[in-house]
């Protein structure tokens, strides 16, 4: 690979990362602690993240439980789900947050498959662009005699197989976290 467009293939990867990370806080009816992953809690006048104050677990297939490691953080916890737009309620018995997940009807099931589309399509822009982005660099190069216009074209070429790369990755991401959704 030539070394001109290794930054471009970094900045495609980190495109499909986020992708993925938007993808892991997208709840599908299962219960999945990496959804209270961005959660901040108030713990002594300082946001902190969830994990740093109490213990995340999933004792079933649709239940998550906040065992908070000072039973003052109960209702800090509390607050910063309510505050966030996972839209679930927490139950308390004094002890542990239990959150359940209902299940998800199939009009739900269905926004949520469109909410995952637009989000990959917004990847693939994301990519397209840096591509785009890259090309411009290359002509730039060709143009202040760098390298060869053959240099160039070959340059594209592997410019658009790895952008071609990444939208195919997208693509396989996306069928399986729309599969994950739909199946009830």
């Amino acid at each position: 690979m030539n070394e001109r467009i290794k930054p471009f293939e970094e900045k495609m990867g980190k495109s499909l990362d986020a992708l993925r990370e938007e993808f892991s806080s997208i709840r599908a009816g299962r219960a999945n602690p990496h959804l209270l992953d961005k959660l901040r809690v108030d713990y002594y006048g300082q946001p902190s993240p969830l994990q740093s104050v109490a213990n995340v677990s999933v004792p079933e297939a649709r239940a998550i439980q906040i065992q908070p490691w000072e039973p003052k953080m109960i209702k800090e916890i509390e607050k910063a789900i309510l505050a966030s737009d996972l839209g679930l309620t927490p139950s308390n018995d004094g002890k542990v947050i239990r959150l359940v997940f209902p299940e998800l009807t199939e009009e739900r099931r269905k926004e949520l498959v469109k909410d995952v589309k637009k989000k990959a399509e917004n990847a693939k822009v994301a990519v397209r662009n840096i591509r785009r982005d890259a090309n411009a660099v290359i002509k730039k190069a060709e143009k202040a005699s760098e390298i060869s216009e053959d240099e160039q074209k070959l340059i594209e070429d592997e410019i658009q197989k790895l952008t071609d790369k990444y939208v195919e990755e997208i693509d396989r991401e996306t069928e399986a976290k729309s599969k994950e959704i739909l199946t009830v």
